[in-house]
């Protein structure tokens, strides 16, 4: 038996672990890594009433780039995304939303192997996740239902959501 049934599934209990350990206030901002880490993070709202505010992310043979995100200074940002496999996203992400003026950091995936955290825990405040395995394994493999959407699905998914 797979450890999620679907990202969204993922998402509600990664939003519980939130709940629970991470200290999120009002100025706490939840900032998915599209497309894959909307249904993750719409798990996550299930749980906690936090603004989203969506972070657009281009991957490429030369690597992955993302731009600094408006409103978020002062703010704790909370990165949701599907996972962690090599940690090549939240790495890229990271000094993008530092540059973005926060004032705390925190990773949040429902997936993060602990080989891939020491280098992560450098650039994070705070690293939340369910499952912490010793080696990665390709995603996919914790989950029922891995399937992923598209940037367009996951625009769409974030504009139906009440304001």
């Amino acid at each position: 038996m797979k450890e999620f049934a679907s990202l969204f599934a993922a998402g509600v209990a990664l939003g519980e672990r939130l709940a629970a350990t991470a200290d999120i206030e009002g100025a706490s901002v939840l900032v998915p890594v599209l497309p894959n880490g909307v249904p993750v993070v719409l798990g996550i709202r299930s749980v906690i009433d936090l603004p989203i505010v969506a972070l657009p992310v281009n991957r490429s043979a030369e690597g992955v780039a993302a731009e600094p995100v408006e409103g978020l200074a002062g703010r704790t940002a909370i990165v949701v995304d599907d996972g962690v496999e090599t940690g090549t996203v939240a790495r890229a992400v990271a000094p993008v939303m530092r540059a973005s003026g926060v004032t705390s950091l925190v990773l949040a995936v429902p997936v993060c192997p602990r080989e891939a955290s020491a280098d992560l825990a450098l650039r994070y405040d705070a690293i939340v996740a369910v499952s912490r395995p010793m080696v990665r394994r390709s995603l996919a493999w914790h989950f029922e239902d891995f399937d992923t959407i598209s940037v367009d699905e996951a625009l769409r998914l974030l504009a139906e959501l009440p304001s």
